[in-house]
């Protein structure tokens, strides 16, 4: 029940008298409560269970207190709504989450309105954990580790430094936190009792375990903790979900060869990926060495139904094994195209067509050799061969792939002929009607990857979101580590309010500490990890590998105003990446010195001094010591055989508040999903723009909501402006490639790449993978389109517009926005 007709009056005098404003408030300055009758008989029920009388004072104290430094937020707003909702016995914790839901709606309007629901939220967190006699930090690990969730090596480090840990919590770090980041933190990550379901820390204690979790002393906790606390850095999720647990599978992504050729061997797969998927691993499996349809099988003299009804089955285990609740089991197959199956592989995510045949679950993603390519360029045939036949092809890439390739083709082995085009046009397809299908380049992959410089060692697919590459075998199962650096936070501001290009600079002193720091964390983790199958284990000892990430780069441009394909940023992008993978490889060579170099470091090509620029004929700046780095490497080696790979960082750049990875924003008024509900957001960048030039209004507001988040066809607004503020519907795709292609070379994995096409056609995607191929891309990610109709929009007046039919082609919408959990698997 809510009482609306109960609110009361509130009434602002001309003018507020100084012994007025300095005495105590019960409301902001110059604002009077009017409670009506029916309220002086209501009592509120507090957490203890006692019902006291509702006083209407606390509830505006309560949202003004929260207000400091928020400007452009009236919190009689919240206040009011909050006191409507009033009825007798209500809880203070629905109160609670009313001025909560109210603030966060209101960000549509105002996007500090997300801070302040922020802090209203962080407020509940504490009087949740406050109420189970839990006020610091090592009372916290002790609770956890009373319940059975916290392991004895993180309470035994906590208890011998409890003071300075206990001293290091600093709550004011939470007004960092936007609405969405929180809300995210508390209804997933912050440990919980297993039975109540209460959370038993707050944000910063959550951090302050992550760091102990991952430190071998009190100093380096307390910096990994500062950074996590200020959104600097966040490590992905299944370390932030289990760190410093019983179980500390803190691991990412794992990469598992194809299964071979045989019924015990399929079946063993199935109960690794199951293994990894339970403890919040994503799951990349190639699936290439299995035979086609029609295969003889000697053993019964009968014929393979080939990989469909394997994929099916796998597609049930995925679905099945659902990491313990928290998300979604997911798993992406990889396929090279001269597999015989491979139109049928293509079908699996059709939305039509046998059930029987259909894998829902899975991601799809074709594994292509450069020969392939070449022959769609010129448009000649291609072979498809069943892997029983040929099963060296899937152990060759490159020159030594061409060759066998072609001598299978002379020998009479192909079980059939397509023409090269028409297969790619099928690929294509594929992608434009799921999303899925993701093009990667086996001989680029191979060629430029630090692990393979010995024969034998191959990269045969990647992972779940194609930014891992690592070698594979039947004896190794690649696993990566990640993390991802804020790179919004690496911007020095020399203005206050919107600030201009000439008003600030990127912060690279403050980005070599930041990735320094990182590179002994994910190291690290190498060591501590939980691995659930032994191939896990012997991969990552043997060599060390680890994923640095970056997030925000959308938030930089913003901040210095330059447009996203501009040749200014496409500069900063590239010096970034540079500088990311120097002060990588530095500190990995340093720890080189201190622990030791990898157990495979003569098997790489940093030990020949080849590093990932050379890979893609690329010259490094001289604003690094790059020869005196390759003298140190050469010396000393290096702790990691791989360092840097940009994931999509779909949940971790929620609790950061900066915009995915390396992507442009896809609109500047977008929904946000949450168990509270769903609400509109405002790009803040755009609307303190707006602010400053007095056209933020609602008659403006809703200009941009009719016109899907676009600002193009505002002309009030300058060009300047619109040419910033575009979306990723309205950026030349030739402009994303380039810049993925300038920020590869120095990349020793890869990056998550989504390409955005409004309505795409399939001449249109065929261009557009051919150049990112010619660019010399690894990998590709999602394909990305407008949903086929548009919502109904309500008017300032309250008419709507009824839903108008956009005729895309597609509707393949990016996991990030409708289905993040296939996304967290790595962040």
């Amino acid at each position: 029940m809510t009482t609306t007709t109960n609110a009361p009056a509130v009434s602002k005098p001309a003018a507020a008298t100084s012994a007025q404003a300095g005495s105590e408030q019960t409301a902001p300055a110059g604002f009077t409560l009017t409670p009506p009758a029916a309220n002086l008989t209501m009592t509120v029920t507090k957490r203890n269970g006692r019902r006291d009388p509702v006083d209407l004072n606390k509830i505006v104290r309560a949202v003004t207190r929260n207000c400091e430094g928020l400007f452009s937020v009236d919190p009689m707003r919240v206040a009011t709504r909050t006191i409507s909702g009033l009825y007798d016995g209500a809880t203070t914790r629905e109160l609670d989450e009313l001025s909560i839901r109210t603030a966060a709606l209101l960000t549509a309007e105002e996007p500090e309105y997300g801070r302040l629901a922020a802090r209203l939220l962080a407020g509940v967190i504490e009087k949740e954990v406050a109420g189970i006699e839990i006020h610091a930090f090592s009372q916290s690990v002790q609770r956890g580790f009373d319940l059975g969730l916290i392991n004895e090596r993180l309470l035994t480090f906590v208890q011998a430094n409890a003071r300075k840990l206990n001293d290091a919590i600093d709550p004011s770090l939470n007004q960092r936190f936007d609405y969405f980041g929180l809300r995210t933190l508390y209804d997933r990550y912050l440990l919980r009792h297993p039975t109540a379901r209460t959370v038993i820390e707050t944000p910063q204690q959550f951090f302050l375990r992550i760091a102990c979790a991952l430190s071998e002393d009190v100093s380096d906790a307390l910096a990994l903790y500062r950074r996590m606390a200020q959104l600097d850095y966040i490590p992905s999720s299944p370390t932030l979900f289990n760190s410093g647990t019983t179980h500390e599978q803190l691991s990412s992504c794992f990469l598992l060869d194809s299964p071979e050729d045989s019924l015990e061997s399929i079946y063993k797969r199935y109960m690794d990926v199951a293994k990894l998927s339970k403890f919040s691993g994503g799951i990349g499996l190639s699936y290439t060495r299995i035979r086609s349809r029609g295969s003889l099988i000697r053993s019964t003299n009968g014929l393979s139904n080939g990989i469909v009804p394997w994929l099916k089955t796998l597609d049930a285990s995925v679905a099945a094994v659902n990491q313990g609740g928290k998300r979604k089991g997911a798993a992406c197959v990889y396929l090279e195209p001269w597999h015989a199956d491979v139109e049928e592989f293509l079908e699996l995510r059709d939305n039509t067509g046998d059930e029987a045949r259909r894998t829902h679950n899975l991601n799809l993603a074709n594994w292509i050799p450069d020969e392939f390519m070449r022959r769609v360029e010129a448009d000649g045939d291609w072979s498809l061969f069943d892997p029983a036949r040929v099963p060296q092809l899937t152990d060759l890439w490159g020159e030594a792939f061409d060759r066998a390739y072609h001598a299978a083709e002379v020998a009479g082995l192909a079980a059939r002929t397509v023409k090269a085009r028409e297969l790619y046009s099928r690929m294509v397809r594929t992608l434009a009607q799921t999303g899925n299908g993701w093009m990667n380049f086996k001989d680029k992959s191979n060629r430029a990857c630090n692990q393979t410089l010995r024969e034998g060692n191959v990269v045969h697919l990647s992972n779940l979101c194609t930014e891992i590459l690592e070698v594979t075998s039947q004896d190794e199962t690649a696993v990566c580590n990640l993390g991802s650096i804020n790179l919004s936070h690496h911007v020095e501001l020399f203005a206050e309010g919107p600030v201009h290009g000439e008003d600030g600079r990127f912060d690279f002193e403050k980005l070599a500490e930041t990735v320094r720091l990182a590179v002994r964390q994910l190291d690290r983790v190498i060591d501590l990890n939980f691995y659930p199958i032994e191939t896990a284990r012997r991969a990552n000892l043997k060599w060390r590998p680890v994923g640095l990430g970056v997030m925000g780069l959308q938030d930089v441009f913003f901040k210095l105003r330059m447009p996203f394909d501009s040749d200014q940023a496409r500069a900063l992008s590239k010096q970034i990446a540079e500088a990311v993978y120097f002060h990588a490889l530095s500190a990995s060579n340093e720890l080189a010195m201190e622990r030791g170099r990898h157990p495979s470091f003569a098997d790489t090509r940093a030990s020949q001094g080849e590093l990932q620029f050379e890979a893609w004929g690329v010259t490094p700046s001289d604003a690094h010591g790059w020869d005196s780095l390759r003298a140190r490497i050469a010396e000393h080696g290096l702790r990691n055989s791989l360092l840097i790979a940009i994931a999509p960082t779909a949940t971790i750049a929620s609790i950061a508040g900066c915009y995915e990875c390396i992507e442009p924003q896809v609109s500047n008024l977008f929904k946000r999903e949450t168990l509270s509900g769903d609400f509109l957001v405002v790009n803040r960048y755009l609307a303190e723009e707006l602010k400053t030039l007095g056209l933020w209004t609602p008659e403006l507001r809703d200009r941009i909501k009719m016109a899907e988040g676009s600002i193009q066809g505002i002309t009030q607004i300058p060009e300047s402006l619109r040419a910033v503020y575009r979306t990723a519907w309205e950026l030349p795709m030739r402009s994303l490639i380039d810049m993925a292609a300038d920020r590869g070379a120095f990349i020793d994995q890869s990056q998550s790449l989504n390409l955005f096409i409004e309505s795409p056609n399939i001449g249109q995607l065929s261009s557009m993978y051919m150049y990112a191929w010619k660019k010399g891309l690894k990998t590709t990610y999602y394909l990305r389109s407008r949903p086929a109709t548009k919502i109904a929009k309500a008017t300032v007046s309250g008419v709507a517009e009824a839903a108008k039919p956009e005729y895309s082609a597609v509707e393949a919408v990016a996991c990030s926005l409708e289905n993040p959990e296939s996304c967290e698997a790595c962040q």
